[in-house]
């Protein structure tokens, strides 16, 4: 018999929730020393939520040094350059990101980019010369980070940003626990600034990455406890958030459960859909969470052979026995497939925009992703077409 045996090193983050949760902010900077914020979000909070934002520049006061407004989605390589640039002109301090993940990660690589001073090539994950991934030691101090979110990411707990190279396609990934948040504070009338598609695409993300920490080789127990209980959530909150969209405590609900969520997967990693959807999502027409909670069933189905009692619990936790399935495991995936047809999420490729001849560079790019050395079943080239040609 083997005893368990594993590391769990839980990073700090105050958490702070509910109508008042805004008015913990300055005590936290006083903590920091802080006198010079930057807030990032992208141009539709100024633009449509006025007010909301309002909330966060007035707790900030004489604090605010500045604003970058131009966040975009996936965290474009020349945004975030421009990003850097204010930080260094405003003579930053600190950053308060407002927003979803875009937001979040923006800031985060901007202050990496800002602290490092070099070419982000120079400083992201890529493969040595055994083959191997790796990621190079980020030691200039960063500045110290807070999110006040406006939907339910798993980016809040995380201490790697990814931007994209608009002109090669590539997926840059920056890993550096200096930028992990010092604090989130979970505002219902921030988070009721979301468009619902915005909130639930997001909340897919969550729900995939549990799903898929759920199946990873990793015995952690608090790892699991996490992951399950992130779940739970989802599953109970993700088809109320289609019926109460206007609700705040679903959609603080939903952002708690992909807190727990990131939070889990930190330990367990991502899986074969977060590497697929990372390469395949800015190649369609819909957000990251739809592509990647698309590909969950297929991906599931691929595990199937190494993951089997693990499916089995995911199963129990998403829907029960489903009737006419040939197995617990093909149970669980015919769960999975129903809650996600329950919320309008498409189980094909081509449904969201993905072209046909674009499956071999997403292939490329997937094999080259992080979370690609992390799945419980290993997958290479062939794998990863048929998988991708049953999926689309």
């Amino acid at each position: 018999m083997t005893a368990l045996r594993f590391q769990h090193a839980t990073p700090a983050l105050r958490t702070f929730c509910g109508p008042d949760a805004l008015a913990a902010l300055p005590a936290q900077l006083d903590r920091f020393g802080v006198q010079r914020a930057v807030i990032f979000c992208d141009p539709s909070i100024p633009r449509w939520h006025g007010d909301a934002l309002k909330r966060v520049e007035s707790t900030l006061g004489e604090r605010l040094a500045a604003r970058f407004a131009d966040v975009e989605p996936h965290s474009p390589l020349p945004a975030v350059e421009a990003a850097a640039r204010l930080l260094a002109e405003a003579r930053a301090d600190a950053v308060i990101a407002v927003g979803g993940g875009s937001a979040v990660v923006t800031a985060r690589a901007a202050s990496v980019l800002l602290a490092e001073k070099r070419d982000v090539r120079d400083l992201c994950t890529r493969r040595d010369a055994d083959g191997r991934l790796s990621s190079p030691r980020l030691s200039a101090p960063k500045l110290p980070q807070w999110i006040a979110p406006t939907t339910p990411t798993t980016a809040y707990a995380r201490a790697g940003s990814a931007v994209r190279d608009p002109v090669t396609g590539e997926r840059l990934a920056l890993f550096d626990p200096q930028t992990r948040a010092q604090g989130i504070f979970f505002d219902p009338a921030l988070a009721l600034t979301a468009p619902v598609a915005l909130a639930r695409s997001a909340a897919l993300n969550a729900f995939a990455m549990a799903v898929e920490g759920l199946q990873a080789k990793t015995d952690d127990p608090l790892a699991e406890a996490l992951l399950t209980h992130a779940l739970d959530m989802l599953v109970e909150s993700l088809p109320r958030l289609e019926s109460a969209p206007e609700d705040p405590d679903v959609r603080l609900r939903l952002m708690l459960a992909a807190l727990l969520s990131g939070q889990g997967s930190e330990y367990t990693s991502g899986g074969l859909a977060q590497a697929l959807s990372h390469a395949a999502g800015p190649r369609s027409t819909v957000a990251n969470g739809v592509v990647e909670a698309l590909l969950l069933p297929h991906t599931m189905r691929y595990n199937a052979p190494v993951a089997g009692e693990r499916l089995e619990r995911i199963g129990t936790i998403v829907g029960g026995r489903s009737e006419g399935a040939t197995s617990s495991q093909e149970s669980a995936v015919t769960a999975v497939e129903r809650l996600l047809r329950s919320v309008g999420v498409p189980l094909r490729l081509r449904e969201v925009g993905v072209a046909r001849d674009s499956l071999p560079e997403i292939i490329a790019h997937a094999l080259d992703d992080w979370f690609i050395t992390r799945v419980p079943r290993a997958a290479g080239r062939h794998e990863l077409e048929e998988l991708l040609h049953a999926a689309w």
